[in-house]
């Protein structure tokens, strides 16, 4: 059985660990690899290595540092198929929402390659007579990524290109379950020549991730995952005088208004709710039907839920693959349950299913609950699966209330005919992302990854200019240059 190993120093390191985790196909239940739990002082070794790195990588000019993100873009696209499928086998995603991911990821490095002009300062002449003042942004040194299992290609990308093209080095910790897509491209990294310890990659737990939170050459941390995790890395890398961003979990409303095309709007919703099975930031979690639109809605959105292809995602014809794994159908199927038991009411049971060929993956259909109770934990918990929640609203004043009492803040939809009250929407919701007939509202690359309230711990997001900012610290410098000390040279 393939053993990954670690990247650090520009080599592939086997781990001194004892440890293993299996990597699992979820939708066919196969042993792909085994993933070391690495030690904290391998860890240790990743972060010498790069702190090493650091004083040299700084000193290369910005244009000369994002020719290598040319070379890895260029890798990347000619081998999309291949990372495009074993997203696919060890996250469950269908292929089609593998090769969308790795064109986030894509996307990413293009904006990062306009380092030079984004990370630009400013300046003044003359603030006072014969002085003048200027700002400039220089790296902070090592940063660290950890990431989550749901996008193992795209998430990554929303921070390192940025990292290092502003000049810094960078450590990676994948999810230990689906390790293997950033093998493959860390691959392609070492294929760009980018110098020993610029960038390294060391699997593990809360082993590594606890060695990194605390480790005192690592200057920053960039995490995507769950708000309870997100609470932990945020507090204990800020209690080590780290600058930190984390991207939590999210219970994201869809508001549909009586003037809202039915058809497209259902389709939208549908493919927010269900597609990569739910796992994601900014899958569609709610449905806050307004007025005379709740029956038309809940008969269509019913019948989209059952019609929904699932099965393998390499698998021509699926429309949605299976869940990371079996623990994820168990909590997803009981906080299913739980809702039943709260008085909300199954409109499609996606529990259980047994999809052919494939009786020993981890598979979920979609799932509908109506008039669940708005203090409910099915209301208000995360399920991270293709469960949506029905419920209604008599006015958009009404659905907005409902928008803004919860304690997320990831993403909100409006789904409309009106300008009028598209503007309100976007005005008064309190979400970082909001979208207006868009079911995921994900920012592009050349945009900040926005998150409210409990979704989103930090000042500054990931991509885009918040990017840079987030990896760079503003020097600000004053100079005055006498006449009598100019005229000595």
């Amino acid at each position: 059985m393939k053993q990954l190993k670690n990247y650090i120093a520009g080599t592939w390191q086997q781990s001194k660990t004892t440890d293993y985790l299996e990597v699992i196909n979820p939708a066919t239940n196969v042993l792909l690899a085994e993933v070391p739990l690495s030690l904290a002082n391998e860890l240790d070794q990743a972060a010498t290595a790069a702190s090493e790195a650091f004083s040299s990588w700084r000193r290369i000019p910005p244009t000369s540092r994002i020719q290598y993100l040319f070379k890895l873009k260029t890798l990347l696209e000619e081998h999309r198929e291949d990372l495009a499928k074993t997203i696919t086998e060890e996250c469950g995603k269908t292929l089609k929402e593998s090769q969308g991911e790795l064109q986030r990821a894509i996307e990413n490095v293009e904006v990062a390659c306009g380092i030079p002009t984004l990370m630009q300062g400013h300046n003044s002449e003359d603030i006072a007579r014969g002085i003048d003042e200027s700002m400039i942004r220089q790296p902070l040194g090592v940063v660290g990524v950890i990431a989550p299992f749901n996008f193992p290609a795209m998430i990554p990308f929303w921070f390192f290109p940025y990292a290092i093209a502003c000049g810094n080095t960078c450590i990676i910790k994948p999810s230990e379950k689906v390790p293997q897509t950033m093998e493959k491209i860390m691959d392609l990294v070492d294929q760009t020549g980018l110098p020993a310890g610029v960038m390294n990659v060391v699997n593990g737990s809360k082993t590594v991730v606890d060695a990194l939170l605390d480790h005192p050459t690592v200057k920053a941390i960039s995490f995507v995952g769950s708000s309870p995790v997100a609470k932990y890395i945020y507090r204990r890398a800020a209690e080590n005088g780290k600058r930190v961003q984390c991207q939590g979990g999210a219970k994201n409303p869809v508001v549909i208004l009586p003037d809202a095309d039915l058809e497209m709007t259902t389709q939208i919703v549908a493919d927010s709710a269900f597609g990569c099975a739910g796992q994601r930031c900014l899958a569609a979690s709610l449905a806050i039907t307004v007025g005379s639109v709740k029956a038309d809605f809940t008969d269509a959105i019913v019948e989209a839920a059952q019609q929904r292809v699932v099965g393998n995602g390499l698998d021509d014809g699926v429309q949605m693959g299976a869940v990371i794994n079996q623990g994820s159908c168990d909590r997803i199927q009981s906080l299913t349950q739980t809702g039943i038991d709260e008085g909300g009411k199954l409109l499609v049971d996606g529990r259980n299913p047994k999809i052919p060929g494939y009786e020993e993956g981890s598979f979920v259909r979609p799932t509908l609950l109506q008039d669940i109770p708005l203090q409910g934990e099915v209301a208000t918990t995360e399920i991270f699966g293709p469960v949506l929640g029905i419920i209604h609203a008599d006015t958009l004043d009404d659905a907005i209330a409902l928008v803004n009492q919860s304690r997320w803040g990831n993403m909100a939809c409006l789904f409309t005919n009106s300008g009028a009250a598209a503007r309100k929407f976007r005005y008064e919701a309190e979400a970082g992302n909001v979208g207006i007939n868009i079911g995921v509202a994900a920012p592009m690359a050349f945009f900040p990854f926005s998150g409210w309230k409990e979704s989103f711990y930090g000042d500054l997001h990931g991509q885009s200019q918040h990017a840079v900012e987030f990896f760079t610290q503003t020097k600000v410098v004053v100079e005055r240059w006498p006449k009598e000390w100019s005229r000595q040279f």
